[in-house]
């Protein structure tokens, strides 16, 4: 009959696996979307993933800063001062030698310091901050990959959610069709009124679950237009592609772990973050030591006064001064000793925290695995329960035809059939999100 063809013809492509998303868009400017597609967008509009790159880029001008402490600096300094009684315009370089005086001085200086020896404090800072900013681009790359992973992941939900609905849908299609050949058997004294009844509720039965699956589409759609970061439209996207592929990820070699630790974008990021806390902690440990800086200064001074004040003497001068400065810390009430500590604490926080993520890693591995081989256990046991629920549900047509069935084992068995392509659906898309899981644990692009 029809309708068995129908159902013969659904299992066939339900379960060789060409789970195309078969929703027929409702608008004219509905945009498909394919995976490469939509990778594409996420990593070029997906906010999070742009602040991230600007806090890369105030890493990098931090490592800049920490550079240039190292480097001479060069200041003018200007100033203008009142003073309460007359002061001479510069300090007497002979015994006996008269000046220009003024309550009212000005003064013009460039002023150059350059840092001799700080006991590694500087140096140490440098390091550290270039290890953050390795650390930032690092923690960049592992974002990226993340929002690969979530990004695919609401990309095979949304194709298998597709085919759910075509599969509601073409259930729906069917238990109408046999509705039609059960009121021609009432008519015919050969079923009963109670099995059209019976066939109603199914089929609202269907029509609300029809009503939450598309639902969850629609809920899909907007959590991947999110992560694309263009929410405004979401109702024009619609995801487009196949999960009929079933690669294999082999086997795990033993060395899996190692391999992902040096491969995760995120490990290495926190590593770089442990080395810089060492280096933080030995440029607190630095401000015990002394400090060395060559410092030089010329300028110039002038007397705003009176000529006659300044007894014939230049009311503008030159001056100008070079030397070495040493400062030795002796009391700074604590602060050197609390920092120290600081740092140690936090060394200590970031050093348990990459062990947390090590551990984190191999349990990602795991249970990626795990749920690989749940995924193909599942597609293999639904592809016979698919075929055996089609059969049953070819018997128990025609025993109802013959008198010989009720109208209930044929609804159930409809139902069966209905549960088994849905699962196997949503089985395709969970095999192809825990090899993208996989991919993500082991830190592959």
């Amino acid at each position: 009959m029809i309708v068995q063809r129908k159902i013969r013809r659904l299992i066939v492509f339900c379960l060789a696996g060409i789970l195309f998303s078969g929703q027929e868009a409702r608008s004219g400017s509905m945009q498909e979307l394919t995976l490469d597609k939509a990778i594409e967008m996420a990593l070029a509009g997906n906010p999070e993933l742009a602040a991230l790159g600007f806090e890369g880029r105030a890493a990098e001008a931090r490592s800049a800063a920490a550079l240039g402490r190292r480097l001479p600096r060069l200041d003018f300094v200007g100033s203008g001062m009142y003073h309460l009684h007359d002061q001479r315009l510069l300090p007497a370089s002979e015994n006996g030698q008269m000046g220009a005086f003024s309550d009212q001085l000005l003064s013009g200086d460039v002023v150059m310091s350059i840092p001799l020896y700080t006991g590694g404090r500087l140096s140490r800072e440098q390091r550290a901050s270039e290890l953050l900013r390795s650390a930032a681009a690092n923690e960049l790359s592992h974002s990226r990959e993340e929002l690969i992973y979530n990004v695919s992941s609401v990309f095979y939900q949304i194709l298998a959610q597709n085919r759910v609905i075509i599969s509601l849908e073409f259930s729906q299609e069917a238990l109408r069709e046999h509705m039609k050949q059960v009121l021609e058997m009432i008519k015919a004294q050969k079923a009963a009124t109670v099995d059209r009844l019976r066939i109603e509720v199914r089929v609202a039965d269907l029509e609300q679950r029809l009503v939450s699956e598309k639902n969850i589409l629609a809920v899909q759609t907007r959590v991947l237009s999110n992560l694309l970061g263009c929410p405004e439209e979401a109702a024009l996207l619609k995801p487009a592609g196949t999960l009929a592929d079933l690669p294999d990820p082999g086997l795990q070699s033993p060395g899996i772990l190692a391999d992902s630790l040096n491969a995760r974008a995120d490990y290495q990021a926190a590593r770089a973050s442990l080395s810089a806390r060492r280096e933080a902690l030995a440029a607190a440990r630095a401000g015990h030591l002394p400090s060395v800086l060559l410092q030089g200064s010329y300028g110039r001074r002038w007397a705003v006064d009176s000529p006659d004040r300044s007894q014939g003497h230049d009311s503008n001068r030159e001056t100008g001064w070079a030397g070495i400065m040493l400062q030795v810390p002796i009391f700074s009430g604590g602060q050197v000793r609390a920092r120290i500590q600081e740092e140690y604490a936090l060394l200590e926080a970031t050093r348990e925290r990459l062990r947390k993520l090590e551990l984190q890693i191999r349990l990602e591995l795991d249970i990626a695995s795990l749920n690989i081989q749940a995924a193909r256990g599942r597609l293999e046991a639904l592809t016979k329960a698919g075929e055996q629920a089609g059969e049953s549900l070819r018997i128990e047509r025609e025993k109802y035809e013959l008198g010989k069935g009720s109208i209930t084992d044929v609804l159930d068995a409809q139902t069966a059939l209905l549960d088994t392509q849905t699962n196997y659906c949503r089985a395709m898309a969970d095999y192809h999100t825990a090899l993208a899981q996989l991919k993500l644990a082991k830190g592959q692009p």
